[in-house]
């Protein structure tokens, strides 16, 4: 079984995907880690993060492993880290060299201890209108900009992160603006997607009605 979770940061996809994959014992792939490792890859070698064939070159040369011991750093999960891989995920060519990794995922998929899966959940920007247009179940999960605003505010809070809520409030529109009009695969629910809108529901409530979904098509 293969399920896509796409949407906005801060919606609510990351939670969702975490408790359908452990549920359903599925393999979860954070898409927006592949951007991420790209993103920090550039910022540590100093890069301009709007030089694309830097991007394309890093983008080519990612592995799993590499992208796993990145995520370690303590930047890889910043406001500054988010925003750094969603100038690099608008750039068509690195999309294009990422884009084979996420989809030969599908085909094999495993868990984080290298053990086969029966089926993976995909969690990400265009995971069910590019990466697996097939896939089984489709899920676009959004909320207002004030409110994931919020949500990622108190998030970096918990983490120490003493970043001004007005920042990632900007942050939050600018890259739902880049996510929304990049040239190559635009952020947008696909066409049999079922959409959530999260911002007067508990995560409880939203894994119930996914569960539902899930439930009532297999």
């Amino acid at each position: 079984m293969i399920i896509t979770i796409d949407g906005p940061a801060a919606a609510g996809k990351g939670t969702l995907a975490a408790q359908l994959a452990q549920k359903y014992k599925l393999a979860y792939f954070d898409t927006g880690m592949v951007y991420r490792a790209v993103g920090l890859l550039m910022r540590l070698n100093h890069f301009d993060l709007n030089d694309e064939s830097k991007a394309e070159n890093l983008a080519q040369k990612l592995t799993f492993p590499q992208m796993m011991e990145l995520s370690q750093n303590s930047e890889f999960r910043s406001s500054e880290g988010g925003v750094a891989a969603s100038i690099v995920s608008s750039q068509p060519k690195v999309r294009a060299a990422l884009l084979k990794m996420q989809q030969d995922f599908a085909l094999k998929p495993v868990f984080a201890d290298g053990t086969p899966a029966n089926g993976a959940i995909y969690d990400g920007r265009d995971t069910g209108t590019v990466v697996c247009p097939n896939a089984d179940v489709k899920f676009f999960i959004t909320a207002s900009t004030e409110v994931r605003a919020k949500r990622r505010f108190e998030e970096l809070k918990t983490k120490g992160k003493d970043t001004p809520f007005e920042k990632v409030l900007q942050d939050m529109i600018e890259r739902d603006e880049r996510d929304a009009k990049r040239a190559t695969a635009p952020m947008k629910p696909a066409e049999d997607a079922y959409i959530f809108d999260t911002s007067a529901l508990s995560i409880q409530e939203v894994v119930q009605k996914a569960e539902e979904i899930i439930e009532n098509k297999h």
